[in-house]
């Protein structure tokens, strides 16, 4: 069955145009993947959101002069659909020779955009060099547990059956790993990911989530179907009073992507990993 994605530019060759083009945005509907796992836009039993940071991103001003700023862009996660990563690259990339009479203008053209390709308002922060600088290098939170010895041989999809837990001990956690790669589903690219759980509920054995987060290594998915895919996953061997899974994924044309999905509400924390 062809991936919605093949329509996009993904894997093609494209003209990089330097000129406002909104129409270059392509959605990808979020539903035939919910479907795969078994939910729906009505069922989501988590809540969150996607954060991408832009590292590429320049516009003129009125006099000509150019400016450069770091873009973070927030999509709700229940949005009916995702922006195909190239086509925003090549998006942000039309603003490069582009006139706006001010960053506020700039801020709600791109809040239009993007919210209409979304279909749920997007939020926009832009931040300067500056700014960015002085927050530093951010570590995850919780313990890592990419030392622990244990014996992989699954690599082509995930396992769901691998994670093991404690049904009779009920603790409260946080692990991270710096170990998730999948790929993309249409050019094979690698994605590179470090992921966090933060969990209330049954006692997860950490090595059998070192196993499960592996067994993703040639599985093909888009960041945010992969993020959704562990929740879930562990949603349902954990029984958890409270449950979040987010992943830091590393950077790929100016771009890096960070789905959180939580059974809360959350404030997603956004500061740059070493990676990023």
């Amino acid at each position: 069955m062809q991936h919605p994605a093949e329509l996009s530019p993904l894997g093609k060759s494209s003209a990089y145009v330097a000129t406002y083009s909104p129409q270059v945005l392509f959605p990808i509907p979020r539903a035939p993947k919910w479907a795969e796992l078994g939910v729906t836009a009505e069922t989501l039993p988590y809540q969150g959101v996607d954060i991408w940071n832009c590292y590429e991103l320049s516009w003129l001003l009125p006099s000509g002069k150019p400016v450069v700023a770091i873009g973070e862009f927030v999509i709700p996660a229940d949005s009916p659909n995702i922006i195909e990563s190239k086509s925003f690259k090549l998006y942000l990339n039309s603003l490069n020779q582009s006139v706006f009479k001010s960053r506020e203008h700039l801020l709600d053209v791109m809040r239009g955009d993007l919210s209409a390709a979304a279909g749920k308002p997007v939020g926009i922060r832009l931040r300067s060099l500056e700014e960015v600088e002085r927050e530093g290098i951010a570590p995850l939170p919780g313990r890592c547990i990419d030392e622990l010895d244990l014996s992989i041989d699954h690599y082509d999809s995930p396992r769901a059956d691998l994670l093991r837990c404690d049904l009779g001990r009920r603790i409260e956690e946080t692990l991270h790993s710096h170990l998730l790669k999948s790929n993309c589903p249409v050019t094979g690219q690698p994605d590179w990911g470090s992921v966090v759980v933060e969990y209330h509920g049954a006692a997860l054995e950490p090595a059998s989530l070192l196993a499960y987060l592996v067994s993703f290594r040639q599985h093909a998915d888009f960041h945010e179907q992969c993020v959704e895919r562990i929740f879930l996953d562990l949603q349902r061997l954990l029984q958890p009073e409270r449950l979040t899974v987010y992943a830091r994924y590393v950077r790929r044309g100016g771009l890096d992507i960070n789905p959180y999905r939580s059974t809360e509400a959350l404030t997603a924390a956004n500061g740059r990993l070493v990676r990023q």
